[in-house]
């Protein structure tokens, strides 16, 4: 069956001039309702005081629980935290992030091999399977696909979302300030609310589809394309009355020392302290 969504041949349009950079936007893609919601996202690091729809909760689980599952053992949990004096603890422990304390609703998402471990401890059957890595990564997919989907059907209400990395600051005091069982851990956050509209932040540019797109083949001859996103990047950076220090010297900061990856670079010792095997 012939696809229906409209070709979009115009490589200045604004959604893909805003996502790429008007110079490196493809020069056609197919578009619909979905796929312009998708390419309109942004990260909203303000909120404002708006409570939230009834059922939106369970609104947004419902879509989270529909994004695939490795095996379909569905390996992951997800914490709705609310509480303003909770969510503060949890802006302190992932490095003062104040948007963490304004959004009315920070979802922690969690590896869970507690309830596997559970399940079996129920049918007294052995979970050595549950002890290596393969498992925790799984269970760490299955809950970056459910939040993904969080986020698409959060917007499509006119809601705003940012990702919350820093809870893999401090891990075991997140997973005690959480009650979490052994072998689960908080592997991101993500906050949910109503857009400040004069404060949000505007459609970030990605690296052109030239350094991340192989076909057949990886190729590593991306030099060009790297440098030419530095470039916008570093446009976008003082649209938005930042420091235009471009995206390479950013990539290059994270990966410089230990000491970059905020607390980060203990986290496998952090995860086996909270119970996983990572054989």
């Amino acid at each position: 069956m012939p696809l229906s969504a409209p070709l979009l041949a115009d490589p200045v349009d604004a959604a893909l001039a805003a996502r790429y950079g008007a110079a490196d936007a493809p020069r056609a893609i197919l578009h619909n309702a979905v796929i312009d919601g998708l390419l309109a996202h942004r990260s909203v690091r303000s909120y404002r005081d708006d409570p939230l729809p009834e059922a939106l909760i369970e609104t947004l689980v419902a879509a989270a629980q529909s994004a695939p599952s490795s095996s379909n053992l569905q390996l992951c949990s997800v914490v709705a935290v609310q509480d303003p004096a909770r969510k503060a603890e949890l802006a302190a422990l992932a490095g003062h992030q104040a948007h963490i304390e304004q959004a009315p609703l920070l979802l922690a998402w969690t590896a869970d091999l507690a309830r596997a471990h559970a399940i079996a401890g129920d049918a007294d059957a052995p979970v050595e399977g549950f002890s290596y890595l393969e498992s925790f990564l799984a269970a760490s997919v299955d809950a970056a696909l459910a939040a993904q989907n969080v986020v698409v059907a959060a917007e499509s209400l006119g809601l705003g979302t940012v990702f919350i990395g820093g809870l893999r600051n401090r891990p075991e005091e997140v997973a005690a300030l959480l009650d979490l069982p052994p072998q689960s851990a908080a592997l991101f956050g993500l906050l949910v609310g109503w857009p400040d509209e004069p404060a949000s932040a505007a459609v970030k540019p990605r690296l052109p589809q030239a350094a991340v797109l192989h076909h057949e083949r990886y190729r590593l001859d991306q030099s060009e394309a790297w440098h030419a996103y530095d470039t916008t990047s570093r446009a976008f950076q003082q649209s938005q009355g930042q420091e235009p220090v471009g995206w390479i010297a950013q990539l290059l900061r994270r990966g410089h020392s230990a000491a970059s990856l905020n607390g980060r670079h203990r986290l496998g010792d952090a995860l086996r302290i909270l119970g996983f095997g990572l054989r």
